[in-house]
């Protein structure tokens, strides 16, 4: 169970670095995505694609295994 939620935590760190990014290839912008602006910064927390990408993970895994 830890090691799923550290995943889970390190994916979410991951796409919000990489939103910056991923916005200018016009992807990251996914139903479940929150962005909210604040004093002239803006925030992140890209849960949908986070959830996506887990599951296309463990999806590849499965067939792997």
């Amino acid at each position: 169970m830890l090691k799923w939620l550290l995943t889970l935590v390190l994916a979410l760190l991951v796409m919000g670095a990489l939103t910056p990014w991923l916005r200018r290839l016009r992807f990251g912008r996914m139903p479940g995505d929150i962005n909210i602006e604040r004093n002239g910064r803006q925030y992140s927390f890209p849960i949908g694609s986070t959830i996506l990408l887990s599951l296309l993970a463990s999806l590849i895994f499965w067939m792997l295994r």
